[in-house]
């Protein structure tokens, strides 16, 4: 990691915007994508206790997934109609990668996960990374393409190369990236991970 770009960035930003994620006008940015309540409604959809029935889940997913102004909207409708088409196997197969990916080990629900969306061709990043992204918004991120070859670069984190096939091994890796590079700016750059990758995204596009 090149710190000294990051703390460079970091003065930059909050000379511009004072107070960071408190700022006004970046407020009026944030609103539209209404995390709050993207985090409410993931938190209770996909809490332990909820995982007794897959066809429930798979519709939460859905919704989630449709309500997120992360995610394309080109990819929304296929996801949902993905959904919907799945076998009980499926749904079932689906419904505990996500409770292992929220709530027990990680790499196999990632990986279950992986291989349902690959099997409607949808293992995107963004697809697999969205909910994990709202139910633990202080410890998971959202792999936004762009952004995310755009961090690896202009920040020079070692040893990570972008590929579209979602796999753990990067997921975890660039995670491990994004919780280091928080420890060293200032607390108002990350009220969550998702603020500051978006953060990380403004000064790369200033």
């Amino acid at each position: 990691m090149n710190l000294d770009k990051l703390k460079e960035a970091e003065s930059a930003f909050l000379y511009k915007y004072p107070g960071g994620f408190d700022n006004p006008e970046i407020q009026i940015i944030g609103k539209k994508h209404r995390m709050n309540k993207r985090i409410v409604q993931a938190q209770t959809c996909f809490a332990k206790s909820k995982f007794r029935d897959p066809e429930e889940i798979c519709t939460n997913m859905t919704k989630v997934v449709s309500a997120s102004s992360m995610v394309s909207l080109f990819e929304k409708p296929k996801f949902r109609d993905l959904l919907k088409i799945l076998n009980e196997k499926q749904k079932r197969l689906l419904s505990n990668g996500l409770k292992n990916y929220l709530h027990g080990n990680q790499e196999k629900g990632f990986n279950d996960m992986l291989e349902i969306l690959r099997s409607g061709k949808l293992a995107k990043w963004s697809l697999m990374t969205i909910i994990p992204n709202y139910y633990h918004p202080e410890q998971e991120v959202f792999v936004k393409p762009t952004t995310t070859k755009g961090v690896i670069a202009t920040f020079e984190l070692e040893g990570l190369i972008y590929r579209p096939q979602p796999s753990w091994e990067f997921y975890h890796r660039y995670r491990e990236a994004i919780l280091e590079m928080k420890d060293f700016v200032d607390s108002s750059l990350t009220p969550s991970n998702a603020a500051f990758s978006g953060f990380l995204m403004m000064v790369m596009n200033s």
